[in-house]
């Protein structure tokens, strides 16, 4: 009798041990399969998410920049132009990449033309302002000058990331397109008690406010909804770009490097800016140099000092 198991026990392992590898073999095919699926699933959700975070990047870069609009009504100088009675020349509103249209000056050379550029976040235009203001609404009131005021915002990063030069400035073309006789009084009115530089200056409501308290009384709700939406913003970087980059038509001067910058009859104003006598005596002698050049024989309407 033989000693020992049944005398198939030896195969049977064998063919146990040959199923387990076939199992195992299966099994790590079966892993890798699936392990390339998650990966090709995982590269798929990651650039489903990376097209995803890119088109939300564009969505916000787009919706952060104004698209490029007309600007204000009666400004196609870039500047208003103000005149006797302190009425507001009207002019069309100066389309999108359209060149701006220098204001002509008066031909007799009888009448002093002021051109102020400013930002309403500038210390020094607060001093020119508050100086002088007065005495140009009375040769303006009484025809003796033109002023034209140009609002640029070169200091749109000095006010605590609020752009507070820049909204001002979109302010003040506001009232120039729904209220244009009263941007005079506006454009004073943005001087006084005038925010310093690298505080966060006057939110759109104050903006609003001193709309109001200026005597603005006509279209106020479209100019606060002007305001708010930043209608002339775009508008206010492209004529702060040109003046920045010149040239400045009708003037000795190639470009503007600050504010304020004053032009009388195209002769810049290098004197104090709060000394009002002085200011007052440039313009005599501005007005009597391009008096003399002229062909014409009135006499002219000096503006007294």
């Amino acid at each position: 009798m033989p000693i020992g198991g049944p005398s198939d026990s030896s195969p049977s392992r064998s063919r146990r041990r040959d199923a387990a590898r076939v199992k195992a073999k299966e099994l790590r095919v079966s892993q890798k399969k699936k392990d390339r699926r998650n990966k090709v699933f995982l590269q798929g959700g990651m650039a489903i998410a990376a097209v995803a975070i890119v088109v939300l990047v564009a969505l916000v870069i787009v919706n952060s920049i104004k698209p490029a609009g007309p600007g204000p009504k009666n400004m196609a100088s870039d500047g208003a132009l103000i005149g006797e009675g302190l009425v507001t020349a009207r002019t069309p509103a100066l389309q999108p990449d359209a060149n701006p249209r220098p204001s002509e000056a008066d031909p007799t050379g009888a009448v002093a033309n002021i051109r102020l550029y400013v930002d309403y976040l500038c210390p020094l235009c607060a001093d020119f302002e508050d100086a002088n203001t007065e005495q140009i609404a009375q040769w303006v009131d009484s025809g003796a000058a033109t002023v034209e005021i140009h609002p640029i915002a070169i200091l749109a990063n000095k006010s605590a990331g609020t752009k507070y030069s820049l909204r001002a400035a979109n302010a003040s073309a506001c009232v120039a397109n729904y209220s244009p006789d009263d941007f005079f009084a506006f454009s004073s009115a943005l001087f006084v008690d005038q925010p310093k530089e690298t505080s966060p200056g006057r939110s759109n409501d104050e903006l609003k406010n001193v709309v109001t308290d200026s005597g603005v009384s006509e279209a106020l709700s479209s100019i606060n909804s002007c305001i708010d939406d930043g209608t002339y913003e775009s508008w206010v970087e492209a004529a702060t770009d040109r003046s920045t980059a010149g040239p400045i038509p009708n003037s000795s001067i190639e470009s503007i490097i600050g504010t304020p910058t004053i032009l009388v009859n195209g002769k810049p104003y290098t004197g104090s800016f709060d000394d009002p006598k002085e200011f007052a005596s440039f313009v005599q002698q501005a007005l009597g140099e391009t008096y003399s050049t002229s062909t014409s024989t009135p006499t002219p309407a000096t503006p007294a000092p």
